[in-house]
């Protein structure tokens, strides 16, 4: 090659690696992840137990939340369900939970949740309704996620005992009406992922304290007073459907299940407890 001809070569060289190179980088940039996630799921249970007890009389229970999350940590958002038999709400016969809080990243493992659920019942009895703040630390190791709990509701009239008995919320009969209580629930969980399937293991035990009657329109968040709930299951997801099956039971005794049934069973009919054990499904889709 003569010289001539080696100038332009040299200068297509040139001009070609600088494209190259700047290629490459572009190649390995990482896209920017959005300020805000919006995330969201729907569920069909055969019974919507919280705490270990039966919301809906022990029949099905469709529920939806959405939540939205910020990059700094903060996030917000929304839950529901039907209801049927604990206590007489009215309206819509639904809860709605209201729920905002922060969460950060402690460790590479290990994460901190605060915040604050307002649970209300939609053109229902507004006397029920209550707020209550939260903290969650949950840490990995491995397959496992361990998460500890505490959720403390300050002195609110829905909390109180206006009643004092079953009997005395069947007849509309207040026993100290205005009451204020506070409730204390201490909880820990349990996932354990089990390598190469789609299931995942799951346990819960909590416990409860707050007040030993009835609040008002006959509910309560902690029925007898004190009771631990427990349960054992496993989720099996698949793309964004996850099945659920547990078996969820309490300490709560049938005669003070009996003492409460008078007003929480639907139409105060008194059939059946609603704190005793039993295997509850659930499917769930998230988008």
């Amino acid at each position: 090659m003569n010289k001539a001809n080696f100038i332009p070569v040299i200068g297509l060289l040139a001009f070609a690696l600088p494209a190259h190179a700047q290629s490459s980088e572009q190649s390995v940039e990482v896209e920017t992840p959005p300020a805000l996630v919006v995330n969201g799921a729907a569920t069909l249970a055969s019974d919507y137990r919280f705490r270990g007890i039966s919301q809906t009389n022990k029949a099905m229970a469709v529920q939806g939340g959405l939540t939205v999350s910020h990059e700094s940590g903060l996030y917000i958002g929304s839950w529901a369900s039907n209801l049927s038999g604990w206590g007489t709400f009215g309206g819509a016969n639904m809860e709605l939970d209201l729920i905002g809080g922060y969460k950060a990243q402690l460790s590479d493992n290990t994460t901190i949740d605060v915040g604050l659920t307002w649970y209300m019942y939609p053109s229902g009895a507004d006397k029920t309704d209550f707020a209550e703040p939260y903290v969650k630390l949950s840490g990995t190791t491995g397959a496992a996620t361990l998460t500890a709990g505490a959720a403390y509701a300050p002195k609110q009239q829905a909390l109180g005992r206006w009643y004092f008995t079953g009997l005395d919320a069947a007849a509309g009969a207040y026993s100290d009406p205005g009451d204020k209580e506070d409730n204390l629930y201490l909880w820990g969980d349990a996932a354990i992922a089990i390598t190469d399937t789609p299931i995942t293991a799951k346990a819960h035990i909590g416990h409860s304290w707050g007040n030993e009657g009835l609040g008002p329109n006959a509910t309560s968040v902690t029925p007898t007073g004190r009771y631990w709930d427990w349960s054992l299951g496993a989720d099996a997801t698949w793309s964004n459907l996850t099945f659920n099956i547990s078996y969820v039971d309490t300490d709560i005794s049938v005669r003070k299940a009996a003492y409460l049934q008078p007003s929480f069973s639907k139409g105060q009919d008194g059939s059946g407890s609603i704190a005793d054990g039993t295997v509850i499904m659930s499917l769930t889709a998230a988008f």
